[in-house]
């Protein structure tokens, strides 16, 4: 049962992969309280058509207003790629996904030529390349569809030879075309940052949307937060399936066993 001395904090994602993004705000807001909602029963999301995605966004969207949240992040790339305007227009409380922030992040960072890796579904949406042409009509776009690098990041081969090889093959063309810096379009991707470190080396920045998101979060809405930071807040999860691969990719990213976790029926 939820019990929450303020209204939370919502994120959502359609598995685990945002929790790398609820961690990163938590950083930011630690008084703060959190309702995570993993859609666990229905990804991947970036497999599916346009609609489908929107239709799941709006519902898990309703599910965490109905709980109260003050604030919702969308943490999942495709989502954001496909469903945020809808989501927005849909609900009484801000909404934040992970698109507009990674640019930002991508565009401070003075780089002419820029790489952009996620789903099929975020790559194929073409909403980092649109957003990154309209805030900057000079620089170059290149990106590529990573399916691989999600199953990798779960079974835990973030430092691993195995993803050095996957992310050579996928990040080689991008890297031979000059980018210099990288948008990981996927919350998964922050788990594999050592084997693509070592792939894209020193001169390309790696730009996460966990850290450009809470930097967001902090940035636009950090004046409607009350926090007391005498204590750390509430992280309830909610997953739509709790398979114990999830349970134990939720460890792996949170560091701990979760203290608050239900299955709910979205």
């Amino acid at each position: 049962m939820m019990d929450f001395a303020r209204p939370p904090i919502g994120v959502f994602d359609s598995g685990v992969g945002g929790l790398t993004v609820l961690q990163e705000i938590r950083k930011r807001l630690p008084g703060e309280d959190y309702l995570y909602l993993g859609d666990t029963a229905r990804l991947p999301y970036g497999s599916k058509s346009p609609a489908t995605v929107q239709r799941y966004a709006l519902n898990a969207a309703r599910h965490l207003v109905d709980r109260g949240v003050k604030l919702l992040v969308v943490a999942c790339n495709t989502a954001s790629s496909y469903a945020l305007d809808e989501v927005a227009a849909a609900c009484p409380v801000p909404v934040i996904g992970v698109v507009e922030p990674g640019v930002r992040a991508a565009l401070a960072a003075s780089v002419r030529r820029i790489g952009v890796i996620g789903t099929e579904g975020t790559v194929r949406s073409e909403a980092y390349q649109r957003a990154l042409r309209r805030a900057d009509p000079k620089v170059t776009v290149e990106a590529a569809a990573c399916p691989l690098f999600v199953p990798l990041a779960e079974e835990g081969w973030g430092d691993h030879p195995v993803t050095d090889l996957v992310a050579e093959h996928y990040l080689r063309p991008l890297l031979d075309r000059g980018i210099e810096a990288l948008i990981l379009g996927c919350t998964h991707y922050p788990l594999l940052r050592p084997s693509l470190e070592r792939v894209v080396g020193r001169e390309v920045r790696l730009i996460d949307s966990a850290t450009s998101v809470a930097a967001s979060v902090v940035a636009d809405y950090g004046g409607m937060m009350d926090t007391w930071y005498g204590e750390e807040g509430d992280v309830h999860l909610q997953f739509s399936d709790a398979s114990d691969r999830f349970l134990g990719i939720t460890r792996r990213i949170l560091g701990r066993d979760p203290e608050h976790l239900e299955v709910v029926d979205i």
